[in-house]
């Protein structure tokens, strides 16, 4: 009788270990102990294939910046609170946009008269416009708002910054600073401070506020840069010789500034506040410089005959207040990671 012959292995690649042929539609992964098992396409494109990071198939991370865009994108509070505010910034810019009449020209004939046609918001005690100021005034309050924003981020986070990356006599000189300065309260020190100060401007009244409002951002900042510091890359990059000026830049400075844009966000809205507060005592902006605070003040002694001139100037300064807290909260919510 014939011998049985094997049948022959089908068509395909040559097996790892050399003794047979796997199926072109196959894959060979090798095994523990050195062989090798079949498996299907799919499962072979799984390991031969290009591994998907979390960034999406090239693989690429995404950032904190990244990842905080997307949320904010997705949120409506920042949606409806950055709209606002960006209407408000352009008012404040060219309030003739929507005003066309003057802030100070009054007409005392006209004096405490409600909404007409042109004037739907009233006249004032002197007989102004009151729609107008309002409009007029958003210019004076966001610019306080945002240059004293502006210059308590970069005194505080720069000394803040330096103190919690160098340590030692220097963090302690600047702790203690800092503890004067918090003693001090604010609505008093503007009342001390400003009541000397001639100046129509609002220039002084920022510098008020960047002298008194650094030590919050000044610690937050130190925080920041004491945890940041400790990472692993940043020890990485001192141990192959990287300079204090590129460690800070490049590798602290990016991974500790989240806080203090948080904090500097919502605090916007509070110098507005505090703005309006210290031209109401009388001591801010004075006239004829135009103001919510200012307008506020002039119409607190009608509250009862004509409450139209307090309504639309506390309305319009609440309004701002509430949107860049608004912000600052939804800022904080995406760059929390322990919220996610």
């Amino acid at each position: 009788m014939p011998e049985p012959q094997a049948p022959e292995p089908p068509a395909g690649r040559p097996g790892a270990s050399g003794g047979g042929r796997v199926p072109e539609d196959g894959a060979i992964a090798a095994t523990g102990m050195g062989g090798a098992m079949d498996l299907a396409t799919s499962e072979g494109a799984l390991i031969e294939g290009p591994a998907v990071g979390p960034g999406g198939p090239a693989g690429k991370p995404r950032s904190l910046w990244s990842d905080a865009w997307r949320d904010l994108r997705r949120n409506p509070v920042f949606i409806i609170s950055a709209l606002v505010i960006l209407f408000l910034v352009v008012i404040s810019i060219w309030p003739q946009l929507i005003a066309s009449g003057n802030p100070l020209s009054c007409d005392l004939s006209k004096r405490q008269q409600s909404s007409q046609p042109g004037h739907p918001f009233g006249f004032d005690g002197q007989g102004c416009d009151v729609y107008t100021r309002t409009v007029y005034g958003a210019r004076n309050s966001i610019t306080v708002g945002v240059c004293a924003t502006i210059g308590v981020s970069l005194l505080g986070s720069v000394l803040g910054g330096l103190a919690g990356f160098f340590g030692g006599f220097w963090d302690a000189v600047l702790s203690r600073i800092t503890d004067i300065f918090f003693a001090i309260p604010v609505v008093l020190g503007g009342l001390v401070l400003l009541s000397v100060v001639t100046s129509n401007t609002v220039w002084p009244v920022i510098g008020f506020m960047v002298l008194l409002g650094w030590p919050q951002i000044s610690r937050i900042a130190r925080g920041s840069v004491i945890t940041a510091k400790q990472n692993d890359y940043v020890q990485a990059a001192r141990a192959l010789g990287a300079s204090n000026s590129r460690m800070l830049l490049r590798h602290i400075a990016p991974n500790a500034v989240a806080p203090v844009i948080v904090v500097a966000t919502i605090a916007l809205g509070t110098y507005i506040a505090l703005e309006a507060t210290l031209s109401y005592l009388g001591v801010g902006l004075k006239p004829p410089a135009v103001s919510w605070g200012i307008d506020i003040s002039a119409a607190s002694g009608y509250i009862r005959n004509a409450p139209h001139m307090l309504l639309w100037p506390a309305g319009a300064l609440a309004l701002t207040v509430l949107a860049f807290i608004m912000l600052g909260d939804a800022v904080r919510d995406a760059l929390d990671p322990k919220l996610r």
